[in-house]
């Protein structure tokens, strides 16, 4: 099993390269997976890991043997802060304060709490440069009528033979929506849709619990283990 933190999140070094932050996410993680000689890797991931699962098995199909996927990202609110959470916010952090001021920002303070080189890393960003990168990485978020996924073309999932198995996300989420998960499956006809193993208010539940007492927004996650194990071990590649 391989556990790994993308660039820009917990531990590891920040990295502003790449047409969008969730593609340079995909491109390390195939890296990874081809520099320790993995071989085909079943990917099982939820949210924002959803989709850089996504991009990657797409870019690399070969990479990858199995995708697992639930809470997939989108819809017109979920998008939307997605780019005001991952780029807005430091862009116009950036705009008052320069680079120091980034690197105050909470999300930022504590990542460079984990790693420390990356207060360096970001203060050496020149200003200017980091904005537009953070416009370029928000203009992805923009809900497309064409593609429920950002970073994902129709064409993308086309590439994407490999066993694929799709969690449906609850109605009532605005972050992960229903239509988006339909939307997804229907792109790739021959992957299974199947109800999560929790009720349909999960994400709404645990983002209140997150705001109450700090609880984590993905504790019901280990409730999909036999799932994931069950999927992976028996389906195989078209």
């Amino acid at each position: 099993m391989l556990l790994w933190d993308r660039p820009n999140c917990g531990a590891s070094d920040v990295c502003f390269e790449g047409a969008s932050e969730s593609e340079l996410h995909a491109r390390t993680l195939t890296g990874l997976i081809r520099a320790l000689e993995l071989g085909p890797t079943a990917l099982a991931a939820g949210s924002a890991g959803s989709r850089v699962s996504l991009i990657a098995a797409a870019r690399d199909p070969a990479a990858i043997s199995h995708l697992v996927l639930w809470w997939i990202s989108g819809g017109p609110i979920g998008l939307l802060s997605l780019a005001y959470y991952y780029c807005c916010e430091s862009a116009i952090a950036a705009s008052l304060g320069g680079m120091a001021a980034v690197a105050e920002l909470p999300g930022w303070a504590e990542q460079i709490e984990r790693n420390p080189a990356n207060r360096e890393r970001l203060l050496a960003q020149d200003t200017a440069q980091f904005i537009r990168t953070m416009e370029r990485w928000a203009m992805v978020y923009v809900p497309s009528p064409d593609s429920p996924v950002p970073g994902m073309s129709p064409a993308d999932f086309q590439a994407l033979q490999m066993p694929v198995l799709i969690h449906r996300s609850g109605t009532s989420d605005l972050s992960h929506t229903r239509a988006t998960s339909e939307w997804v499956h229907r792109l790739i006809p021959h992957a299974e849709l199947r109800e999560p193993p929790w009720p349909d208010d999960e994400w709404n539940t645990r983002l209140m619990r997150n705001m109450e007492d700090g609880s984590g927004l993905f504790a019901g996650w280990p409730a999909l283990a036999e799932d994931i194990l069950r999927f992976t071990g028996s389906a195989t590649a078209r």
